[in-house]
C-alpha cells in the first residue's frame, strides 16, 4: 500500500455515500429535535453534549490512518447534528433572523473554500491525505450542514411552502446539477459540493416532514420513530460497506 492510500481519509462517492448521506442530514434534523424537546435537554445541554460527542468522534477519526467507514460515518451524522443545533442556538436563543444565518454561514462556507484551496490548490474530497486537508474538509462539512439547516428553515417556514415542498424543491436542483455534470460537463469537484450543500436543506426537510404533525404539514412519525428508522438503516449500509469495501477507493 503506497502513500497516498493509505492516508485517504473519506470513501468513493458512489450512491451509497449519497443514500447515507442524505439519511445522516435527516437524522441530524430529528435527533436534535429528539434531545432538545423529548428528552427536554434543552438546546444548551444538548449542544453541549453532540459536540463533546463530535469532539471525541473527529479525534479518532483524524487519529485513523485510513479511511475507516463506522468512525467516519459516526463523525458525519454527529456534525449533522451539531451543524442543525448551531443554527437553532443563532435563531432560537440569539433572536439572528433565518435570512441572516443563511447569508452568514455562505460566507463562512466561501471563506473556508477560499483559504482551503489557496493554502492546497485544491478542493477534491479525493486528495484528503493530510491532516490540514483534512481538517478543512471537516469544518467545509460542518458550515455546509448549518447552511443547509438555515436555508432548509428558511424556505420551509419563512417562505411558508412546507416541508415535502421544499424537500422537492432541493432534490430537483440536485437533479439539476446532476445533469450539468453528466450532460454539460460541469467541473466533478464544483458538481460535488454543490450536490453536498443542497442534500442538507434536502434531508432536513425530508426530516421535518416524516416527523412533524399533520398540522404543521408533516406525517406525524415523530423524531424518535424517524431518527431510528434512518439510523438502522445507516448501521445497515455502513456494516455493508465495511464488509464488501466497495466505497474504498483504489489508487
Amino acid at each position: 500500500m503506497n502513500e497516498r492510500q493509505l492516508w485517504n481519509k473519506v470513501p468513493q462517492v458512489t450512491i451509497f455515500f449519497w443514500i447515507i448521506k442524505i439519511m445522516a442530514t435527516t437524522v441530524g434534523e430529528t435527533a436534535a429535535d429528539f434531545l432538545n424537546f423529548n428528552l427536554n435537554w434543552g438546546l444548551t445541554l444538548t449542544t453541549l453534549v453532540m459536540t463533546g460527542l463530535l469532539v471525541i468522534s473527529l479525534f479518532f477519526q483524524m487519529s485513523a490512518v485510513k479511511y475507516v467507514p463506522s468512525i467516519y460515518w459516526l463523525a458525519v451524522v454527529l456534525i449533522s447534528v451539531v451543524g442543525t443545533l448551531i443554527t437553532d442556538n443563532l435563531v432560537d436563543n440569539l433572536g439572528v433572523a433565518l435570512q441572516t444565518a443563511t447569508i452568514f454561514f455562505a460566507l463562512a462556507l466561501a471563506v473556508t473554500f477560499a483559504a482551503w484551496y489557496a493554502s492546497e490548490k485544491t478542493l477534491s474530497i479525493h486528495s484528503i491525505t493530510t491532516k490540514k486537508r483534512e481538517a478543512f474538509y471537516w469544518l467545509a462539512i460542518l458550515f455546509t450542514f448549518a447552511l443547509g439547516t438555515a436555508a432548509g428553515d428558511l424556505v420551509a417556514e419563512s417562505l411558508n411552502l412546507g416541508y415535502f415542498v421544499s424537500a422537492l424543491i432541493f432534490a430537483a436542483l440536485i437533479g439539476v446539477v446532476t445533469l450539468a455534470h453528466f450532460r454539460f460537463k460541469l467541473n466533478a469537484v464544483i458538481a460535488f459540493w454543490i450536490a453536498y450543500i443542497l442534500t442538507r436543506p434536502m434531508g432536513a426537510s425530508l426530516g421535518d416532514y416524516l416527523s412533524q404533525p399533520r398540522s404543521a404539514g408533516g406525517l406525524e412519525l415523530g423524531t424518535t420513530g424517524t431518527s431510528l428508522l434512518f439510523v438502522v438503516i445507516i448501521l445497515g449500509l455502513v456494516l455493508y460497506l465495511t464488509k464488501t469495501r466497495k466505497d474504498q477507493l483504489t489508487l
